[in-house]
């Protein structure tokens, strides 16, 4: 049976229709990845099927400051009771030995080794005793046993020793150079626009703190997969990049927030990539900011990443430093505010062969701004018109010639004095 032939045609059906419309690029979505760097400068990173676990134990002491809080307390509470349970049982075998736990202790005037121990439980808080120095008078060593001195010496050292690793593992705790680094922010996007008719990348950092940080230095640093020639895959290749405050010593005065700017050239690993190759790329810029505390001395590190669907193309950071009154003000409310800006779309490349690109994405932008200005004239003058007859459109026409429109001249970096391009 042949099949039934369609009224409509088959060009103008819905497959058809479909087939003749201008189809846009789709752009896949980027897969999911795993930030090597969080936003809180934690390391996302997973330590697994280490064999030899027994090099933990050779630092005692860094091992206990990286425990949390709670493992730490409760490791200190158990090494405590089982020091007092400890000596609490040699005590009770000095007593048990000397014979001062026998029925008849008390008779033939012979003097105990520690009065008043005459069970365990005794012992054991004599031990507490001892170990932490309490002293209430009832319990008292006697010269009769050299045994029970030897003891005495030997608990004392031991809680001495315990109680310098304590202190020191608290103080190392409370003092973690990562406690300053709360204060120390970074804005929470990145972002690429032209400055001095270069495209750079620039982040803000900041500093809660009147204290400064002596000595600050910011890195920073593009992870991403790469395949060498020979076919081997790094899952996580470092690549260092240059900031635009690197000096002799590439310290930062950290008094008010500052913009760090990085100069997208030749050797920067974001030259190949445009704004729309930005967003499908896999890269993640970590950002390292490193000082001296001044108030302690300690040496802190905050970190923090940027991947790309946080780094925001064609856009710059608002002003937030002021002064008022003499004083200079900060407004950490703007902090991470941004404002689009005329940028070219392109790569830094296509800019360095094409230098022209940067001067009509420019002229355009002042074009499409003049046009702004001269619809927003000729409404503000069509009201004053309807409202206040010719005064209104006089009044108008000073605020017009009050609003002119300076003269704005575009340089390529190639021309010196010459100015061909001048907009007006």
């Amino acid at each position: 049976m042949l099949a039934r032939k369609s009224i409509i045609p088959e060009e103008f059906g819905l497959p058809g229709l479909a087939s003749r419309l201008p189809r846009k690029p789709v752009f896949r979505d980027r897969v999911n990845k795993a930030r090597f760097i969080a936003k809180n400068g934690a390391c996302n990173l997973a330590h697994k099927n280490i064999r030899e676990q027994g090099r933990f134990l050779q630092d005692v002491f860094t091992t206990l400051v990286d425990l949390k809080w709670r493992f730490t307390l409760v490791i200190f509470t158990t090494t405590f009771v089982s020091s007092w349970l400890l000596f609490a049982m040699c005590w009770w075998l000095v007593a048990f030995a000397h014979g001062d736990l026998g029925p008849h202790r008390d008779s033939g005037g012979v003097q105990q080794c520690v009065t008043a121990v005459k069970s365990f439980t005794s012992a054991f808080l004599f031990s507490i005793e001892v170990q932490v120095t309490i002293g209430f008078g009832v319990r008292v060593i006697t010269e009769q046993c050299p045994t029970a001195l030897c003891v005495l010496i030997l608990q004392n050292l031991v809680g001495l020793i315990i109680n310098a690793i304590m202190l020191g593992c608290i103080f190392m705790k409370t003092a973690q150079s990562n406690r300053r680094a709360e204060t120390l922010i970074f804005s929470r996007h990145a972002v690429i626009a032209v400055r001095n008719n270069r495209l750079c990348f620039m982040i803000r950092i900041g500093d809660l703190r009147k204290s400064m940080i002596i000595g600050a230095t910011v890195r920073l640093q593009v992870v991403r997969k790469m395949t060498t020639p020979e076919g081997e895959v790094i899952p996580i290749h470092q690549i260092d990049v240059q900031t635009e405050t690197v000096v002799a010593s590439n310290n930062l005065f950290l008094l008010a927030p500052l913009i760090i700017c990085h100069i997208i050239d030749k050797n920067s690993p974001l030259y190949d990539l445009s704004a729309m190759e930005l967003q499908c790329s896999d890269l993640e810029v970590i950002v390292i900011l490193e000082g001296v505390v001044e108030t302690t001395g300690i040496t802190t590190q905050a970190r923090t990443s940027y991947v790309s669907e946080e780094i925001q193309w064609g856009h710059r950071f608002v002003p937030i430093v002021t002064e008022e009154d003499g004083v200079y003000s900060v407004d950490y409310s703007k902090f991470g505010n941004t404002v689009k800006v005329a940028t070219p779309a392109c790569s830094a490349r296509e800019l360095d062969e094409k230098p022209s690109i940067l001067i009509q994405t420019l002229q355009k932008s002042e074009l499409s701004h003049q046009n702004s200005l001269r619809k927003r004239n000729s409404m503000r003058r069509n009201n004053s018109i309807r409202k206040g007859g010719t005064g209104g459109s006089a009044g108008m026409r000073r605020n017009n010639s009050a609003l002119a429109i300076p003269k704005v001249q575009f340089l390529t970096p190639a021309e010196g004095g010459q100015n061909p391009n001048a907009v007006t």
